[in-house]
């Protein structure tokens, strides 16, 4: 071989081998950055600490100020739309966050750099960690958890259950037997809500799993299913589908997620884990010809599924999660007619489409067989925000701050509605706090006139049905919303003869978070919903969507109903700060399980027109 052919085969040689080290260096950076990536702490994980250090605090009976600073701060943290590592990287000063001083932001910047927090295991030292769930019982709290702890040593839900059983409880002093039949109750619903996730919980956990099973080798197609592609306001489990020619690589890599605790199974198409949250993932990889059946199967719900059978088989038709496929008498032909898509696997039995929110078997197979399925609200459709509090009351924000978030998120017009006195812990407003707030709301109107601020209040609804508010005050309000924070457990009769008084008020406009349940702490209360929602409809009140994640209230089925009725809805944030403005999703996803359409909701409107669908 001549000398220079040589040479040039050397280089060559050596040029190859540089490439592939470098090309090899940038995979193993490219690796680094993803793992980076998704062992990143998120907002929700500091939030979780810091709601646990305040539930050991209130244990040990500390300074409640120095309690609610946690409880304020895990809102904030919650709720905040950028990371908080991506802050920190950026040089951010964290202790500019709303509530969050230099204490505070120094605890963020250990959470976000060691995945935990020293003062949290220094609390938990000091106590058993199972009263945390004892105290999280409706109607318990820290102080009467202790004490049950000191008399009886009762550290757990299934020890207080036996305990109520035997009367035990009832003689430990500040008890008593009501309070024994409370706890009985309490720990029946929380049973029943046990290993269930509120969605806004389980949105925290799902979308960062799925833009990391989006970066798995070979993957075309992945989705979350289950109740949670329904929308439900909890969830129990996540089913993830996938599409790619690895199947086991997709495996391997969706078993390799960082924030896995416990790998329950893997094989070549299907793998069980358990997040570190406890929430349980099962993800499937599925022939790409029998995605849409599966997606529509794994979907559900069961009695949505079980009515499309039995439609199919009517049709000489078989539906599964494989697909749908022809029949010859009993038994099936092999020949699948459709699978691929959802719209396939729904045309093939007669029927348009159904939005995922409405597969409960509630008539929207009927309606699908008629091409009349409503046409679901959406997001977009929403011009205006109608509750929301400000540092006047127990917000985070100041007027203007909201003012600034509600144009930056397109809206027309909003409302700011801090409460009223009846409860210290809010800050409320009274009269002489109310003309003053409308002197900063018109500076501030004044500066943004691109948007409609309206002066409205959240007025408690007192036991006897009385408004809050004297008559003059409210009558200078442009919107009254009037709402219950007190007495939930009044008779039916009582409770419903309450929220009848405040509807039938001259003043009253919006009927705030109608049944007052907060999820898996608080049930709905007990009162005549189909009266009073007859009675909005009457006197002109337009019935809240409660967008909050822990209310989601007024519920889908009494929805239903109301929109059966004609009764004037509208979906509200009840946003306590900027960053909560960003819920309205959950409301609007709310309304769509209860089928509503843009026609149903109020703040749809032009700001014209939903002026005029109220009485001032």
């Amino acid at each position: 071989m001549p000398k220079t052919k040589q040479v040039t085969k050397q280089v060559s040689t050596r040029a190859i081998k540089t490439a592939e080290k470098r090309e090899v260096g940038e995979t193993k950076k490219e690796q680094t950055a993803e793992k980076q990536a998704v062992d990143r702490v998120e907002n929700y994980e500091v939030a979780d600490i810091f709601d646990r250090v305040a539930d050991f605090l209130e244990l040990l009976d500390e300074n409640p100020f120095r309690i609610r600073a946690y409880r304020n701060a895990a809102r904030v943290v919650r709720g905040l739309a950028t990371p908080l590592w991506k802050l920190i990287e950026e040089g951010a000063d964290l202790d500019k966050l709303p509530g969050i001083g230099k204490d505070l932001a120094g605890k963020i910047q250990e959470i976000v750099k060691t995945g935990t927090l020293t003062q949290l295991h220094e609390l938990q030292a000091k106590l058993p960690p199972s009263l945390v769930q004892l105290m999280e019982l409706p109607g318990l709290g820290p102080k009467k958890a202790m004490a049950l702890y000191r008399e009886l040593k009762i550290e757990t839900v299934e020890q207080l259950k036996e305990a109520a059983q035997a009367g035990k409880i009832a003689g430990i002093r500040g008890f008593g037997k009501k309070t024994e039949e409370n706890i009985l109750q309490s720990i029946e619903q929380f049973q029943k809500q046990s290993g269930r996730f509120l969605l806004s919980e389980a949105d925290q956990h799902v979308v960062p799993l799925l833009e990391y099973m989006r970066k798995a080798p070979g993957i075309e197609r992945v989705e979350a299913a289950g109740s949670y592609r329904r929308r439900k306001e909890t969830v129990g489990d996540i089913d993830i589908l996938a599409i790619g020619k690895q199947a086991d690589s997709i495996v391997e890599h969706f078993t390799k997620y960082p924030k896995i605790s416990k790998v329950l199974a893997a094989g070549g198409t299907k793998a069980t884990v358990i997040l570190g949250s406890g929430l349980q993932v099962d993800l499937r990889v599925l022939p790409r010809e029998s995605y849409g059946a599966a997606l529509c199967y794994f979907t559900g719900s069961k009695e949505h599924n079980i009515a499309l059978r039995k439609l199919a088989l009517e049709k000489n038709l078989r539906v599964s999660e494989y697909g749908v496929f022809k029949l010859k008498g009993k038994r099936q032909t092999g020949t699948m007619i459709a699978g691929k898509e959802e719209k396939d696997v729904y045309a093939a039995l007669g029927l348009a489409w159904i939005p995922p929110e409405m597969r409960e078997n509630n008539g929207e197979i009927e309606l699908a067989a008629k091409n009349a399925l409503p046409k679901l609200i959406e997001l977009d459709d929403i011009r205006g925000d109608l509750q929301m509090h400000t540092k006047w009351s127990d917000g985070k924000n100041t007027i203007e701050e909201m003012v600034e978030a509600c144009i930056e998120l397109g809206y027309e017009y909003m409302a700011i509605s801090d409460h009223s006195k009846a409860l210290a812990m809010t800050k409320g407003l009274g009269p002489k706090e109310l003309k003053q707030q409308f002197k900063e709301i018109a500076k501030v109107q004044k500066k943004h006139p691109k948007i409609k601020i309206l002066r409205s209040l959240e007025v408690d609804i007192h036991a006897d049905g009385t408004l809050d508010l004297d008559d003059e005050s409210l009558a200078a309000l442009d919107l009254v919303v009037v709402s219950v924070h007190s007495r939930f457990n009044l008779p039916y009769a009582q409770q419903t003869e309450r929220i009848l008084k405040a509807i039938q008020h001259p003043e009253t406009n919006i009927l705030g978070h109608p049944t007052g349940r907060l999820l898996g702490q608080r049930p709905p209360m007990e009162f005549d919903v189909e009266k009073v929602l007859k009675a909005a409809k009457e006197y002109n009140v337009a019935v809240e969507i409660n967008a909050q994640p822990e209310r989601l209230d007024l519920m889908d089925n009494y929805i239903r109903v109301a929109r059966e009725l004609g009764v004037k809805m509208i979906i509200n944030t009840d946003a306590h700060s900027v960053s909560e403005l960003r819920m309205m999703h959950y409301g609007v996803e709310q309304a769509r399980r209860g089928w509503l359409e843009k026609k149903h909701v109020l703040n749809t409107q032009s700001f014209d027109s939903f002026m005029k669908s109220f009485k001032k």
